[in-house]
């Protein structure tokens, strides 16, 4: 019956269906709870984790991963992985590491990665080992940690290369287009990133998506093709409303606000009313670096208006929570903006 039930909701994560994965994920951690076998249990809390916190319940994400993780015994679980119990540890370790860089942790995050990367690397187990470095590469992306991001992803095109993996190829070509896009190189941005979405597609998978097309978005309006761009947020958009897959919704409203303004005729009252709803969303979420995210934007855009001191209101708060992380790139470009606003 675990493996009945796990491998329908792997099915339903990976075509993403929020609603059916969070039902799925319900049931297998009711049986493991009833029968009370540690396996069952840590990857019944795993699942109802990552069923948390790709549909919005960040905090409750963590604290069933953090109840995953504190079951661990490395002496007598380490070998464990069966469908019953699927990889108790690292993906665990790697999906926290995410919620706590949501949640505004960028040091507890990077230690969770730390820890996963080196339990897969001695595990040794392939498939392991592609997940987390898959997994691993989005925090120092988050971070702003481009070179460390570009070691993990070499590494995983390798693996995928020699285990035939193609979907670990693709997911791993989408983030190294969203670094080209980070880093200025537009045009290798726009080829990795279609390449990578276009070899995503027939593998059936749709989670995370949307993150990657509104990425592509942003990319399509920095070279001017706003048709494009448009396109690409708007199907990120539905499918967030349809799948409910909704733990970039913040950052994917943001991106549309800065796309609104990078039109030849900049529509500052669109741009807001998306940077409003990054906001609200990130708010809902208790996602702290996707609000400061959004509070930067909006801050912008409202000091090139003139409006320095409410730019200032509204970042300085959302800043002065944080902390940890400030060797970190948008909690520097953050104290940046709020020393310009000083002025």
């Amino acid at each position: 019956m675990f493996s009945v039930l796990y491998g329908f909701w792997v099915a339903n994560y990976v075509a993403f269906n929020g609603d059916v994965l969070r039902k799925l994920a319900a049931q297998y951690l009711a049986l493991a709870e009833k029968q009370g076998a540690p396996g069952p249990l840590m990857a019944g809390h795993g699942i109802m984790g990552l069923s948390l916190l790709t549909t919005g319940d960040i905090v409750e994400g963590r604290a069933h991963y953090n109840q995953s993780l504190a079951l661990y015994d490395p002496a007598e679980h380490r070998s464990l992985t069966t469908p019953a119990a699927p990889d108790t540890h690292v993906a665990p370790l790697c999906y926290r590491s995410r919620a706590l860089w949501f949640l505004g942790y960028p040091e507890a995050a990077l230690t969770d990665t730390e820890h996963a990367l080196k339990d897969a690397h001695e595990i040794g187990r392939a498939a392991t080992l592609m997940n987390a470095l898959a997994l691993t590469c989005w925090t120092h992306i988050f971070r702003g940690t481009y070179v460390a991001a570009n070691a993990l992803l070499d590494e995983l095109f390798v693996l995928a290369d020699e285990k035939r993996a193609p979907q670990w190829k693709a997911i791993g070509m989408m983030q190294q287009g969203l670094v080209f896009a980070l880093t200025g190189k537009t045009a290798e941005a726009v080829q990795t990133l279609t390449s990578g979405i276009t070899a995503y597609r027939p593998t059936g998978a749709t989670v995370v998506l949307p993150w990657h097309l509104s990425n592509l978005a942003c990319v399509y309006a920095e070279l001017g093709q706003f048709d494009d761009a448009w396109h690409c947020i708007g199907e990120a958009m539905t499918a967030v409303a349809t799948t409910k897959e909704t733990w970039f919704e913040a950052d994917i409203h943001r991106m549309a606000g800065e796309i609104a303004l990078k039109e030849p005729e900049p529509d500052a009252a669109k741009a807001e009313a998306y940077f409003e709803r990054a906001l609200a969303v990130a708010r809902k979420q208790q996602a702290k670096s996707w609000e400061l995210r959004a509070a930067m934007s909006m801050a912008r855009l409202w000091r090139d208006q003139g409006k320095r001191q409410q730019a200032h209101d509204l970042l300085a708060p959302v800043y002065g929570w944080f902390t940890e992380g400030f060797d970190t790139l948008d909690l520097k470009e953050a104290k940046a903006l709020l020393d310009e606003l000083h002025a």
